[in-house]
């Protein structure tokens, strides 16, 4: 049975100023526990049904994490969802670093994200990085924190693949030069036109205002998503961000991967 320091513990971590003070976040469900236990995150502990952990009680003793057995109505008590998983594990937040030292375009894609705010979406992005291979997000001071339940919970195990930094974006892409940096922008070059590297950073902006005039002047190429919408029956003004960035890293590795 969980004490009620527990509960207040883990409940508190739902909310931004108290992972930030305990540096810890919580992530439910079996997929997303499991990826974090196989990964370089550190687990402080899991919290799950009797029949979760009996089932997976050689992954656990293997890498020696603390387990409660927890009951059915103290995980509803505990969980950050609609409907409680039978596992819920806290995560130590691996430092609330500024920006990565030695970020390198030279290695591959990186994207920049200029004050995405909705988690869905950030969390969705970070998803869509893992599935084409760049391994570094770069999230800017003022987007939705990345260990926020619900962002953490659409990323579907990817943040445990993926670096994801919180960094002033004015001062890193500054350190850039001789580097391509791509701006999504609705007024930007068709992408179906344009010759893309397999290097380079990529940046997508916020939800309704796009990247920040702050930014512009460290795009080097500004390329758009045509859209093919019926002028005559009106059409869609732009695309979701998570959506967009799926478009974007897609024809980036159909014509980049190789160069």
């Amino acid at each position: 049975m969980l004490s009620q320091n527990q509960v207040k513990h883990i409940t508190a971590l739902g909310i931004k100023k108290y992972r930030e003070e305990y540096l810890q976040f919580i992530a439910e469900g079996h997929k997303l526990v499991t990826e974090l236990i196989n990964s370089d995150f550190t687990v402080a502990g899991i919290y799950a049904s009797a029949e979760w952990l009996v089932a997976n009680l050689p992954m656990i003793r293997q890498k020696n994490i603390p387990v409660f057995e927890t009951l059915p109505r103290e995980m509803e008590r505990i969980s950050a969802l609609a409907t409680a998983s039978p596992v819920l594990a806290v995560v130590d937040i691996p430092g609330l670093t500024p920006a990565p030292p030695g970020v390198n375009p030279a290695t591959g894609l990186i994207l920049a994200l200029d004050d995405i705010r909705d988690p869905g979406n950030l969390g969705t992005i970070i998803r869509i990085a893992d599935w084409f291979g760049i391994g570094t997000v770069l999230c800017s001071e003022s987007c939705v924190d990345q260990y926020n339940p619900k962002v953490v919970q659409a990323t579907m195990g990817s943040i445990a693949r993926v670096r994801v930094t919180r960094c002033s974006l004015p001062e890193t892409l500054s350190t850039l030069d001789g580097y391509p940096v791509y701006g999504a922008f609705l007024e930007g070059e068709s992408i179906y036109d344009q010759p893309l590297t397999g290097q380079g950073v990529i940046v997508i902006g916020n939800e309704s205002r796009g990247i920040s005039q702050e930014l512009e002047p460290f795009i080097s190429r500004k390329i758009s998503i045509p859209s093919y919408g019926n002028s005559l029956s009106g059409k869609a003004e732009s695309l979701n961000a998570s959506v967009a960035t799926a478009i974007i890293c897609a024809e980036f590795r159909r014509k980049g991967i190789n160069n």
